[in-house]
């Protein structure tokens, strides 16, 4: 019997607001020392009164917009109850049945199967071959919990400190229907979701540093049926990789119960990245295990209509618009498209490139030549540095004039690297590194005769070998022109003119 995968997700995303969601201690902890943003209220001391933070509610609105999201006019939060040492005030203040928006949908770009999934974070996707619309159940906001550091002392025996500097950050919970059918498709999701959520300015979407964390409800059905399975929450996936990971391995785990007659129990299961392998954490709860109910000291918030769409005006444009663009104005592929639009800064950088360009060049030709060295030699050196784009010396206007020098034959594409590289050390412009270290092609027949006429006389072997029809001779006599010249000889111009100058002799 086949066997169909469910998978629906639960991302938590913290908002990039500089306090907390319902005091004034700052959100900006990460490198402060443990248990130092903290006051009374995220302290969950008696007495104290919460204060909504209005961005973090204009964040969550503006993310739910954008995932076509339903807002809703009336909201109030909920105390979410349970006892666990990082919940300081042992419930949480979250939202149950009155979120602040339900019923959006995400669509999302699914990759060539053949894109490595196991490749490491920030891995290329493929050409794309199909679009999938993910419903969204609801967005909405709740409050961070505190840390747990686990640690093991000198006899080996295991302990936990308690970090409250996270307690109370605001975070949003973006909740999916089932409607994930792979393992490969939740990694997608979850990629272009982060994406859209950098666009927005809300949040860093750093998995790894927690600012960006997935659960995910995984079942299996015998393929065709309608009904879903027995559930399963995978937590504890700090990356997307994780995520694919854990995911395939559950359901392979669901799928061999099934097959011999196992059963598959509600649970939380915790992904062990060292093992690569789920393990039970603890029975599954459900909603009533958390004795909801409204929060006593906070208001219910009204949401006008004009502020709703001022927040929607206000929306950039959105990967999936921006990509369409691209492809529409500049004529680019789906690939150099998606590539180019992941990230906001590098969308900013290849615009301000075509800004650039004069009215006279050839748009799409251009676009293409920008978008080549972006995704190229320019992202190679990024990443060995370690550098972001918004950092990097090489601007849109040094990259354009680079690209318009090798247009004009100025310079080889091959020189062009050269100078690439010394314009990302140095900042300097292309012209000034070219002047500079003598690099202007050669492209003046004359000139160029001369120094082919040295490399015939200085190669007898090579011209016999042309002469009897073996035409590789002449790549070998080409590549000892570019030797020669220190790679400044015009290529197109060296082919012809040793061609012809072979001809010659040929005939002499």
């Amino acid at each position: 019997m086949e066997y169909e995968v469910v998978i629906g997700l639960e991302i938590h995303a913290q908002l990039l607001t500089r306090s907390k969601m319902f005091c004034g201690d700052s959100a900006e902890y990460a490198d402060a020392p443990p248990n130092t943003h903290v006051c009374p209220v995220c302290l969950g001391m008696p007495g104290v009164l919460p204060v909504i933070n209005r961005t973090a509610i204009e964040y969550a609105v503006m993310t739910a917009l954008a995932l076509n999201c339903e807002i809703a006019e009336f909201t109030r939060f909920d105390r979410k109850n349970y006892f666990y040492p990082d919940l300081m005030k042992d419930y949480q203040i979250s939202q149950y049945d009155m979120p602040l928006s339900h019923d959006g949908w995400m669509s999302v770009e699914m990759a060539d199967q053949t894109r490595a999934m196991d490749a490491p974070n920030g891995a290329s996707p493929a050409e794309s071959t199909e679009r999938k619309i993910v419903r969204i159940k609801r967005v909405h906001m709740e409050e961070d919990t505190a840390r747990l550091l686990h640690r093991v002392d000198a006899l080996g025996e295991t302990y936990s400190l308690v970090d409250i500097n996270r307690a109370g950050a605001p975070l949003m919970e973006i909740v999916t229907e089932p409607d994930l059918r792979s393992p490969e498709e939740a990694q997608q999701f979850l990629m272009q979701l982060r994406s859209i959520l950098r666009y927005l300015g809300v949040s860093t979407g750093n998995m790894e540093e927690g600012s960006f964390r997935c659960d995910a409800n995984i079942s299996v059905r015998p393929r065709g049926s309608t009904e879903l399975g027995e559930k399963v929450e995978v937590k504890n996936m700090n990356s997307f990789r994780a995520v694919f990971r854990a995911l395939r391995y559950e359901a392979e785990r669901q799928i061999e119960a099934q097959q011999t007659g196992g059963r598959i129990v509600q649970e939380t299961r915790g992904w062990v990245e060292d093992k690569s392998i789920t393990v039970s954490q603890r029975s599954k709860e459900y909603a009533h295990d958390y004795r909801y109910f409204p929060e006593p000291d906070l208001p219910p918030l009204v949401f006008s209509r004009e502020w709703v769409e001022k927040l929607r005006r206000g929306l950039p444009e959105l990967p999936d618009a921006k990509r369409e663009r691209y492809m529409r104005e500049f004529g680019l592929s789906v690939y150099d498209a998606t590539l180019l639009t992941e990230a906001r800064p590098v969308a900013e950088f290849f615009e301000e490139c075509m800004r650039q360009v004069t009215g006279t060049a050839n748009v799409p030709a251009m676009a293409k030549a920008v978008s080549n060295w972006m995704l190229g030699d320019f992202r190679r050196l990024l990443n060995e540095t370690g550098t972001e784009i918004t950092a990097s010396r090489v601007s849109p206007a040094h990259l354009v004039g680079m690209i318009e020098m090798v247009d004009a034959g100025q310079i080889s594409g091959k020189i062009a690297k050269t100078v690439f590289e010394e314009m990302f050390a140095s900042g300097k412009r292309a012209g000034d590194v070219v002047a500079e270290r003598g690099l202007t092609q050669i492209s003046d027949v004359s000139e160029l005769e001369q120094v082919l006429s040295q490399i015939l006389d200085a190669n007898p072997q090579a011209v016999e070998d042309y002469f009897r029809g073996k035409t590789q001779s002449l790549t070998y006599l080409v590549g000892q022109t570019m030797k020669a010249t220190r790679g400044k000889a015009d290529p197109a111009l060296t082919n012809r003119l040793l061609r012809e100058l072979l001809e010659k002799r040929r005939s002499a």
